[in-house]
């Protein structure tokens, strides 16, 4: 019995003693001072001191730390000429000018280009009822059409890179926005014309003599 009584004690003496040993050194850590961000509160964090004169004894974090930067956006397209001069006409012979555009962008999904005819066809310049178009207004139908042709070389580093043009296509509207050009990702300006805009028009034996005139708009989007 006295023996059972000495081995309890001993036991409850082993018990105080690791609880001691587990209560000191879960406690045993000292704030000795706060990580914090000018202005806020909202990053404080406890810098902690393990209560020993030793290397690397007190340590703490502040988190979240943001770094932000910023790429503005970029567009651009260089055109060739200010004018096509498609020269004297031939009678049912197609005739045909062209310009170069170069454009580059960082627009993550590409750009397009697109050309609007300012009168909708050739117009006569002493007689705007007269144009050169396939419609039959003034009594003869004709032909006048705008093509697109981009070029073997892109100036994308993007293996995925596409780029999608114009076939042939008549012009009778000054509202319809023809697109000649769109592409799927950014690229940059390497002085390499992306597209070559083709200008075309075939007269009949009865198109009417003089000057005719056309004046294109071309607008280039960003999808950004």
């Amino acid at each position: 019995m006295k023996k059972t009584k000495i081995n309890k004690a001993l036991a409850f003496a082993w018990i105080v003693a690791i609880s001691a040993t587990s209560i000191g050194s879960t406690f045993a850590a000292t704030q000795i001072g706060t990580g914090s961000v000018t202005g806020t509160g909202a990053f404080d964090a406890a810098i902690m001191w393990n209560d020993t004169y030793t290397a690397a004894a007190a340590s703490g974090s502040v988190s979240n730390i943001k770094v932000l930067a910023r790429v503005a956006p970029a567009l651009s397209m260089e055109i060739s000429t200010g004018t096509i001069d498609l020269g004297n006409l031939i009678a049912n012979t197609a005739s045909t000018g062209s310009l170069f555009i170069e454009v580059g962008t960082n627009a993550k999904s590409g750009l397009s280009i697109t050309a609007r005819s300012g009168s909708g066809w050739l117009t006569k310049t002493d007689d705007n009822s007269v144009q050169i178009n396939n419609l039959t207004t003034d009594g003869v139908a004709e032909s006048y059409t705008y093509t697109s042709t981009p070029n073997a070389t892109d100036d994308s580093s993007s293996p995925t890179f596409t780029a999608s043009w114009m076939l042939s296509t008549e012009v009778n509207s000054n509202l319809t926005e023809n697109t000649i050009y769109t592409t799927n990702k950014p690229e940059a300006t390497n002085l390499v014309n992306d597209i070559e805009f083709v200008v075309g028009a075939t007269t009949t034996d009865e198109t009417p003599a003089g000057n005719y005139e056309d004046t294109i708009t071309f607008t280039v989007t960003g999808n950004f």
